[in-house]
């Protein structure tokens, strides 16, 4: 069993990173962070996440795509066309470049069914909160391979463009995408609020 001090620090270690080598990702890490990510703890144990592996073409399909939706977003709230340019320059760039890309998505079709708003939204709220666990799992499981990695919420935005994309079913919804590869950069530790700030006790 790992100690609770290894695993300490190994959440200590894990960084938000979006700058990657050119070294390739194996295929063998990639399927041992997907797995650890199937592990993660669902509501129901209905396990209502997808993970799509974007590779090549599909992967410069999705980022001119999601692209395209941050252009049209973004010149749609007044911002100056030069701005909204550099801004999908770098959202194409950044997600062609990095060595592997992992689409997380959601699906609700074996999640329990309510009739009425206020369950309904609580079981949909148990399914994002399953998806993101999985999403944890993941960066945290990346982190173990040494690989750098980060969660970007950009499908959140562009979902519709994201499944057309990669010709996914109507059920899928793109919750997050995950950059991972061997980090071109050493992010700083960011700072956390103090445990007494965040904790209860009662």
């Amino acid at each position: 069993m790992i100690s609770p001090d290894k695993l300490l620090d190994l959440f200590r270690l894990r960084r938000s990173v979006r700058r990657f080598t050119d070294a390739p990702v194996d295929t063998a890490g990639l399927e041992r962070v997907l797995e650890a990510a199937r592990l993660a703890p669902s509501a129901h144990n209905r396990q209502p996440w997808r993970f799509v592996v974007v590779q090549g073409e599909a992967r410069a399909r999705l980022a001119e795509a999601m692209a395209a939706r941050l252009r049209s977003d973004r010149l749609a709230d007044g911002a100056a066309p030069e701005d909204v340019e550099a801004d999908a320059a770098r959202s194409r760039d950044r997600l062609t470049k990095a060595p592997a890309a992992i689409l997380v998505c959601l699906t609700m079709e074996a999640m329990d069914r309510y009739p009425d708003a206020r369950r309904a939204q609580a079981e949909r709220l148990m399914a994002v909160q399953s998806v993101a666990m999985a999403g944890e799992n993941l960066l945290l499981a990346a982190a173990a391979e040494g690989w750098g990695a980060c969660w970007m919420c950009a499908p959140l935005f562009a979902g519709e463009e994201a499944r057309r994309a990669l010709d996914l079913p109507a059920a899928w919804e793109p919750q997050g995408l995950v950059l991972l590869g061997q980090a071109a950069e050493a992010p700083r530790p960011r700072g956390r609020i103090n445990l007494e700030d965040v904790t209860a006790w009662r």
